[in-house]
């Protein structure tokens, strides 16, 4: 029986993508409450950002009409400290003024105090350039327009969107709740830290990195633990797992071998597919839905199993868990902007598949590669700051310009 030609990554996560539909309940938060949320409506603000034309400077406001010539003599009419209005400025004066001060009615220019000198009294100013319409002041409205959209629904909110949000005078944002992800790990070899390893046991590292990874998206992750290496107990599992949640995630157990039971479980208690994907580390992926009960009402969690080798595990994740989440969150679902780099290594190992090698950015500005590539290997996933996509049969040399994709991009 002649096998299905393997998937390109690309094949793969249109697939996934195709079936993810945004959650569709939100719920209302306080502020301080919304990082890392995800906005299910377009958000307007209540008020005009600046308020008021206001200056961007500590300085004098003038007339340009009264500064045509450098070295003007201006009588200072008026002090306007920020939170201050100041009066109509009377031809041949200036205001002194400081930044965040409303500038007063009939001043179209700021000067700021470095270019003016003070003269006579102290009740004169010299102005030492000659300024133009509009100078140093802020108008307003130019930041955001009251009634007008200033966030707009799907963004995920980080410090500098709950900063707009506030300036547009909001209490509480209106989000997506959170996506609920049930992760089990599977493997009779495996042990939690902490717990004594039996001979050819290992610690479960996909455990932490995974549910780590979760946390990061800002989902609502649930640990259901190692699963044995039971058709029953993947099963019994899969079912508690998608009582709550939105999506189920496994890593192990998604081969072919006699004690891989993902397949038959996930086939029993919904649909499964299992793919070869042409990426390296990673291949075997398998996707599918569990149902809720024996009630098509109550519908289906998404199914998603990955390998159990680490480093493939992180990295299927971020390639293909990863943008599923983000379209489930009502986020755009694609990966993050790539740079072209210069390798500063020969990787002349060129494989069929689509390779992600684990890299990092060295002093000179070029991508040094972390010497054991091995799928086992995952301290070469936490020495690097990111995987440089090779295509597939295609060498590298020192000097080449590679794809290099960063881990802080493929985290959040």
């Amino acid at each position: 029986m002649t096998k299905p030609p393997m998937l390109t990554a690309q094949q793969a996560l249109d697939h996934l993508l195709s079936h993810a539909q945004v959650v569709a309940e939100s719920e209302r938060v306080a502020m301080q409450a919304a990082l890392g949320r995800v906005l299910s409506e377009n958000v307007s603000s209540l008020v005009d950002v600046p308020p008021l034309d206001n200056t961007s400077m500590d300085g004098y406001a003038v007339r340009t009409a009264d500064t045509q010539t450098t070295g003007s003599i201006l009588k200072i009419a008026q002090r306007i400290p920020a939170g201050s209005m100041g009066v109509q400025l009377e031809p041949g004066t200036a205001a002194r003024i400081f930044t965040g001060a409303p500038v007063p009615p009939g001043a179209d220019a700021v000067v700021m105090q470095e270019d003016c000198s003070v003269e006579g009294q102290a009740d004169q100013v010299a102005v030492n350039i000659t300024p133009v319409v509009g100078q140093w002041i802020r108008r307003k409205g130019e930041d955001l327009t009251a009634g007008k959209t200033c966030l707009t629904a799907g963004t995920f909110l980080r410090p500098q969107e709950l900063g707009v949000a506030a300036s547009a005078g909001l209490t509480h944002l209106n989000v997506k709740r959170k996506v609920k992800v049930a992760a089990f790990f599977t493997g009779d070899e495996l042990a939690l830290p902490g717990e004594p390893l039996k001979p050819g046991g290992i610690y479960n590292s996909n455990r932490d990195t995974l549910l780590a990874c979760l946390k990061s998206l800002g989902c609502d992750a649930t640990d259901l633990g190692i699963v044995p290496d039971r058709l029953d107990a993947t099963r019994a599992a899969l079912r508690k797992a998608s009582k709550d949640h939105d999506l189920i995630i496994t890593s192990g157990g998604v081969s072919v071998g006699e004690e891989d039971h993902i397949k038959p479980a996930v086939t029993a208690e919904g649909r499964l597919d299992l793919w070869q994907i042409a990426i390296k580390p990673g291949k075997p992926l398998a996707f599918g839905a569990v149902r809720k009960s024996d009630e098509p009402k109550d519908g289906e969690a998404w199914f998603i199993g990955l390998p159990g080798n680490p480093v493939s595990s992180f990295v299927t994740f971020l390639l293909f868990v990863r943008p599923f989440i983000l379209k489930l969150q009502g986020r755009e679902a694609k990966l993050p902007q790539s740079y072209f780099m210069r390798a500063d290594f020969d990787w002349s190992k060129a494989d069929r598949r689509n390779e992600f090698l684990r890299v990092k950015i060295n002093d000179q500005g070029g991508l040094d590669l972390f010497p054991n590539q091995s799928s086992g290997v995952l301290t070469s996933a936490s020495w690097g700051d990111g995987l440089v996509d090779c295509p597939p049969n295609q060498p590298i040399k020192a000097g080449d310009l590679a794809k290099y994709i960063p881990f802080d991009a493929l985290l959040k």
